[in-house]
């Protein structure tokens, strides 16, 4: 390979949805051999999404969840489960891995339900939508990534699609 078929654009990214998920106490699982288990409920939250008319809102609906798995006390691989539903009557589902890492000391924070600062978290995401809403498709035929913060009763999070 030369140097020129490596010459490829960078991706680009689109703001596409802010999310405000409130979440429930934790259920404790306890250490496993894969590391720490947890299931965090969804109770609800607000939406704002992009679509072809513009921006949408919504609201998330109560019965998901996050299933998380903390490994070394520092690195949280979560992967939440949850449904929205966008004030235009549509619905989507959503599949949201992420990766939260952070001290020790503030992974303890985050677990005992305290604010942390949000630049001593790396939070990062991928979410993947399905839905039947034919206005919504597209989003099943891109990938996108996130960035978020945790707090005490709820989880922010930023979408983008990847061009």
């Amino acid at each position: 390979m030369t140097d020129q078929d490596l010459d490829f654009p960078a991706p680009k990214l689109e703001p596409v949805m802010d999310l405000a998920v409130e979440v429930g106490a934790p259920v404790e699982v306890g250490a496993a051999a894969q590391g720490v288990r947890r299931l965090i409920p969804i109770l609800g939250g607000t939406v704002s999404a992009k679509g072809a008319a513009g921006w949408v809102t919504g609201r998330i609906l109560a019965g998901g969840a996050d299933f998380q798995r903390i490994v070394g006390g520092e690195v949280a691989h979560l992967d939440a489960r949850y449904a929205i539903a966008l004030d235009d009557g549509s619905r989507l589902f959503v599949q949201n891995t992420a990766l939260r890492v952070a001290s020790a000391a503030v992974t303890a924070q985050l677990m005992r339900g305290e604010v942390v600062p949000p630049e001593s978290v790396y939070f990062r995401c991928q979410p993947c939508f399905e839905t039947a809403a034919p206005a919504w498709r597209w989003m099943e035929r891109f990938q996108f990534v996130g960035v978020g913060r945790r707090e005490p009763a709820r989880v922010c999070m930023r979408f983008f699609v990847v061009l």
